[in-house]
């Protein structure tokens, strides 16, 4: 199976059985989203949401936040993992929202890196779920399956891998195929055990190929 054709068969099978992907972070506004996916860092969304509550009601805005001290935001994500780095990141985001943005999230890449406690990979999900921009943000399950699959080949780093998936996903596509993968990689292309009997697109799996067909 050529790449084209694995692409093809991969985008076909999740169009049709998760045509509604979409984020597992809870929020309710651009700010909340920015926020959370902060948090959500080398941490759990379930663990995110379980945490966001309490926090955006005592900050419900940013310049609430921004007026905060950091030992303050730190009691309310204690249980997030980098939990000092964060309330660091939380308190300067606020004041950098209400300094440079007028209390908005910006809704480009090279605005929202500018933020504390922002890389390429919280503006890629920012910009794809709040704007539907064609941008990938590659976290460690979507790095994993896209290695596995085949979609990516000898990609180094999130950057090499980010560059491989948009290259060859519809642009159109790009912001729900991040769901996708990630989804994917969540609860079926598991790090330590791949459910590859309950998976969809074993027919164009490199994994599957090497490693479970006699």
């Amino acid at each position: 199976m050529t790449k084209k054709d694995r692409y093809k068969y991969c985008l076909k099978y999740f169009q049709q059985n998760m045509p509604n992907a979409e984020t597992e972070l809870i929020y309710d506004n651009p700010f909340q989203l920015l926020v959370a996916v902060v948090l959500s860092a080398q941490c759990t969304d379930k663990r995110v949401n379980l945490t966001t509550p309490a926090l955006f009601e005592r900050f419900p805005n940013p310049d609430i936040l921004s007026k905060a001290s950091v030992e303050e935001v730190f009691l309310y994500i204690k249980s997030i993992s980098y939990p000092n780095n964060k309330a660091k990141h939380l308190v300067g985001l606020g004041k950098a929202l209400v300094e440079k943005f007028g209390g908005q999230v910006p809704l480009t890449i090279n605005e929202l890196i500018t933020i504390p406690g922002v890389g390429r990979k919280t503006a890629n999900v920012i910009t794809s779920v709040l704007d539907n921009q064609p941008n990938m943000a590659v976290d460690t399950h979507v790095f994993r399956v896209s290695a596995r699959i085949g979609l990516t080949t000898n990609a180094k780093t999130p950057l090499a891998a980010e560059k491989q998936l948009i290259a060859n996903i519809p642009k159109q596509l790009v912001h729900i195929a991040h769901h996708w993968l990630i989804l994917h990689g969540r609860y079926v292309c598991l790090a330590r055990t791949p459910k590859c009997e309950e998976c969809g697109i074993s027919a164009c799996c490199k994994f599957y190929a090497k490693h479970c067909m006699n």
